[in-house]
């Protein structure tokens, strides 16, 4: 049959469509996966540009097409990171389909009107018999390496990296935005803002959020006026994977007035499952010069997760 290659690209390209939908779990989307990005898109471009028999040899038409795969499929995820699609799942798979479908369906209508077209037979034949010592020598090492470097991402493959573990803790203004935020006020005015937390911690985890209203001078060195625990806040959240579309998984509208004037930093201490004990436990107890200010001074060396916002309060 004369296209039998390019159709099993394009069957073999619906076929993978079918087990990531249907069935995800399947492990022969990971074997067809591979030559999905690694083969497929750069051997439907070579054989739609190199139709004649004559254009390449076998050997070569292999090594370019896993070279032009390697391009290939990155500058498709580039282009998807410029449209409302972004890069996920979803539209690279359906991308790099259309992709080798198209190029291949082209590729056969070339072969219709070539004379002598490239036909790959099960008994690949690489065109070494007339060559020299030297060329059978480079061909070698090139399968060599070909078969290196599928063996090298079926380890990587079936060995991922543990993926990174952290956890997204910001404000936002009162319009959900990442400005407007109160940062000039009067005594005892309502003001509010927005506290979010997103888990990609891979496990569930117990946060506790701790709201310091903190005076303090950074002139020679920290040195904490007075500190006020305003509020504290508890929400458990489950893991969520980084291959998700990004939305806020928790936010809460945090409202709060001050009722003395000057310049003050409010301080969002993150921690996670547990959290040192305080001297005391009373809200609106002055905890300067106890064990308190080692919160602050972690949060301001990066110890501890934190969040600060700069306010000054005036008299009415």
């Amino acid at each position: 049959m004369r296209n039998w290659d390019l159709l099993c690209i394009i069957i073999l390209s619906i076929l993978l469509i079918i087990l990531i939908f249907f069935t995800p779990e399947n492990p022969a989307r990971i074997a067809l996966g591979l030559a999905f990005i690694l083969f497929f898109p750069g051997y439907s471009l070579v054989s739609f540009l190199f139709t004649e028999k004559k254009d390449l040899e076998t050997i070569e038409r292999i090594a370019i097409s896993f070279g032009l795969s390697v391009a290939i499929v990155p500058l498709i995820g580039l282009a998807l990171n410029y449209t409302p699609f972004g890069i996920r799942l979803e539209p690279i798979l359906f991308s790099i389909s259309a992709f080798n479908i198209l190029f291949s369906s082209l590729a056969i209508l070339r072969r219709r009107k070539s004379l002598d077209p490239f036909v790959p037979k099960i008994k690949i034949d690489l065109g070494l018999k007339n060559a020299s010592n030297f060329e059978k020598a480079l061909t070698v090492a090139l399968i060599a390496a070909l078969i290196i470097s599928f063996a090298t991402l079926i380890y990587v493959i079936l060995n991922p990296r543990q993926a990174e573990s952290f956890t997204e803790f910001y404000i936002l203004g009162p319009k959900g935005k990442a400005s407007d935020y109160p940062t000039k006020l009067f005594v005892n005015q309502s003001a509010s803002l927005i506290i979010g937390l997103v888990n990609h911690e891979q496990r569930t985890v117990n946060y506790t959020i701790e709201i310091w209203l903190v005076k303090a001078s950074f002139d020679d060195g920290l040195k904490i006026e007075s500190m006020q625990l305003i509020d504290s806040l508890n929400v458990t959240l489950e893991h969520k994977p980084l291959s998700e579309k990004w939305e806020a998984q928790w936010e809460m509208p945090y409202n709060f007035s001050i009722e003395k004037p000057g310049k003050y930093k409010i301080f969002f201490l993150l921690f996670k499952d547990s959290r040192p004990p305080l001297p005391f436990e009373a809200k609106k107890m002055d905890y300067a010069g106890t064990e308190a200010e080692n919160r602050i001074i972690e949060a301001v060396e990066g110890r501890i997760q934190s969040l600060i916002l700069n306010i000054e309060v005036r008299e009415l």
